[in-house]
């Protein structure tokens, strides 16, 4: 069996000897030739049978888009990747219709490339495997069967049945630019993660949580079947106000036929009630919790004595007695004084005499309040 043969068409040399080092990365066996021109291109391919093209869009010369028709015309089954420095919408639409496999922007991100190369020549999944678990090999059918449904069901371009790794377990239908594949399904894994981390946070017996993206290329809806799986439906007006209700709980009503067969795989995780996140998922800060353990009362002559020689307090009850007599002030709650009767009092910092401790947790109770 001849190695795919994959042209690299660029005239910058830098983006050539990039893509062919990542393309010599993934162990396939591949024949991989260059051109710095669409012309040169056609004369390239006149020689030998090219499986997968992959040209930048703007070319000295003719464009790229014109080499894939030129070239489209004698091999209908050559597979076409762009490279292009345009963000256009129209651009990109121009290559889409044209019969592009994906496009890519510059700079290039390497993962997603090789991943839509994979998929062009139908070569073995590295970049961006699917489960490949016995088990779910054996009811990877059923699941495709039962998306492939819902899909039609709801008029969806796709739908994905994805694990917290972010590798698709079973899909039904394509994207609309399935480019960045890679990156999307990673993003929203991302997303559904600290989704997960936030229904721990609120204490959610139940995953109930959506994730609605509207417009672009698609609505895309995200909702967790378990704690390792998520469901991802990407469709034109999906999310639109009079449809947004009815596709969720389509999506609620399929999750539950994914979860049944999932737990028969004995992939998915049993449902628990949510747990409080350790101090790893909260990021090193776990909240602190209210107890009915009463506060413990602080003893203010050992308070006072703590605060130094500097300070010169020496009869907590004189000071006290003292303080009253001289502001004419009694504290109104005899557990606490605000800021300004301790100012009142000559307690804020930078008063004569004044020494502030550390602060303490607990109730403060003076001998003077209580004798109030």
């Amino acid at each position: 069996m001849t190695a795919p043969c994959i042209l690299l068409v660029d005239d910058q040399k830098d983006i050539i000897r990039l893509l062919h080092s990542a393309l010599q990365t993934l162990g396939h066996q591949l024949d991989i030739a260059d051109a710095p021109s669409g012309e040169e291109a056609l004369l390239e391919i006149s020689r030998r049978n090219v499986d997968l093209l992959v040209a930048d869009y703007l070319l000295p010369g003719i464009s790229g888009v014109e080499l894939m028709r030129k070239v489209k015309a004698r091999n209908d089954n050559l597979k076409v990747i762009f490279i292009s420095g345009m963000t256009e919408r129209k651009a990109r639409d121009e290559m889409l219709s044209a019969g592009a496999t994906a496009i890519f922007d510059k700079p290039i991100p390497l993962a997603d490339f090789l991943d839509a190369v994979e998929r062009g020549l139908g070569l073995v999944r590295t970049i961006f495997p699917p489960e490949s678990t016995q088990e779910a090999e054996e009811h990877r059918q059923t699941l495709s069967e039962l998306l492939a449904g819902f899909r039609q069901k709801v008029q969806a371009d796709a739908v994905f049945l994805i694990s917290d790794r972010g590798r698709v377990l079973a899909r039904a239908g394509d994207l609309y630019d399935s480019s960045m594949e890679v990156s999307l399904l990673s993003a929203l894994m991302g997303i559904y993660s600290a989704g997960l981390k936030v229904s721990r946070f609120n204490r959610q017996e139940q995953l109930e949580n959506y994730h609605v993206f509207r417009g672009g290329d698609h609505d895309l809806i995200l909702i967790p079947v378990d704690a390792a799986h998520a469901l991802l439906l990407a469709g034109k007006e999906l999310a639109s106000r009079n449809r947004i209700m009815n596709t969720v709980e389509g999506m609620l009503f399929v999750r539950g036929d994914v979860e049944n067969i999932l737990q028969s795989l004995g992939v998915a995780p049993a449902v628990t009630e949510a747990t409080v996140p350790s101090e790893e998922e909260a990021g090193g800060h776990v909240p602190p919790f209210v107890t009915d353990e009463p506060e413990p009362e602080v003893d203010v002559d050992a308070l006072f004595a703590s605060a130094g020689k500097k300070s010169k307090v020496k009869d907590v009850d004189a000071f006290w007695e003292d303080a009253v007599e001289k502001t004419g002030n009694i504290p109104l709650n005899p557990d606490v004084i605000s800021f300004e009767e301790a100012n009142k009092l000559g307690l804020t910092p930078g008063q004569a005499g004044a020494t502030i401790p550390r602060p303490v947790t607990g109730t403060l109770k003076s001998k003077a309040a209580n004798k109030k």
